[in-house]
Order: C-alpha cells, then sequence, then structure tokens
C-alpha cells in the first residue's frame, strides 16, 4: 500500500524522537513515499530551529538535512496547489487542523485520486490523524 507522509512523522525519521523506531520501520516498509511538495521546507525549518537551539548538536543537525535532502530525490512529491489549496480550504472548516496540516492532508487526497481508502496517512499529529480517518484514510500515527 502507497503512504502519504506528514511532516511530523519524516522528521522523526531523521531526528531522534520518541516515535523515531516505530516510523522508521514504517518507512522501511514503504516502497513509495508520497509527500505535499512544501514537506521539505517545513522540514528544514524543523531542523534549522532545532540546530538553533542546541549549537552544540548542529552536526548532527546538518547530517539530518544531507539524510532528508537524499531521501527527498527516492520520494514522490505532490506539486498541485490548486487542487490541494481546494481541498485544503474545505477542511479548515470542517476540522480543528493548521493551515499546513489542511495543506497535507488535501495533498493526500490529491494523491489518493479521489480514493482515500487506497493511501495511508502517516502522522504523528493528533489532530491531523483524527481528521485523516474521518476523510477515509487508514492512519499510521500517534
Amino acid at each position: 500500500m502507497v503512504r502519504f507522509w506528514d511532516t511530523s512523522a519524516l522528521v522523526a525519521i531523521v531526528v531522534s524522537e520518541a516515535a523515531t523506531s516505530r516510523v522508521r520501520r514504517w518507512m522501511a516498509e514503504d516502497g513509495v513515499v508520497v509527500v505535499w511538495t512544501l514537506t521539505r521546507v517545513e522540514i528544514l525549518s524543523a531542523l534549522a530551529r532545532r540546530r538553533r537551539a542546541a549549537p552544540r548538536a548542529a552536526a548532527r543537525y546538518l547530517v539530518a538535512r544531507r539524510e532528508l535532502m537524499d531521501a527527498w530525490e527516492r520520494w514522490t512529491e505532490i506539486a498541485a496547489v490548486d487542487l490541494v489549496r481546494g481541498h485544503a480550504e474545505r477542511l479548515v472548516e470542517g476540522y480543528p487542523l493548521r493551515a499546513a496540516d489542511a495543506l497535507h492532508l488535501g495533498a493526500a487526497l490529491v494523491a489518493s485520486d479521489g480514493d482515500p481508502g487506497s493511501l495511508e496517512f502517516v502522522t504523528l499529529d493528533e489532530a491531523q490523524a483524527s481528521a485523516a480517518e474521518r476523510e477515509g484514510f487508514r492512519v499510521l500515527g500517534p
């Protein structure tokens, strides 16, 4: 099954967190990683914030950045901004989502080509997981 990956889960791939081993196992099982086109900016932002907060760990975050950039080349990117935006606008009206989370879920809807049951949605965000389930996705996450 194809999986759509949210930023929260992808950060745990490159930075050690409580969920890292579980998320890395999911990644190892996934043949086709699908992401929203702006996910890379979100992950780079998260890494830069952590690097600034912990300057002594800067080298570790630079390695994580390189790992992300290498992996990005193998992932399938959803870049249909107009379609994603349309879904996201509906989603923010119906669910308590932040804009970025609605855009991820909108991108997953585009990736599913109208059949959310055809994708698994990977997230560590509770509100996003709940909305994804209500939209018909099988959720791997929190």
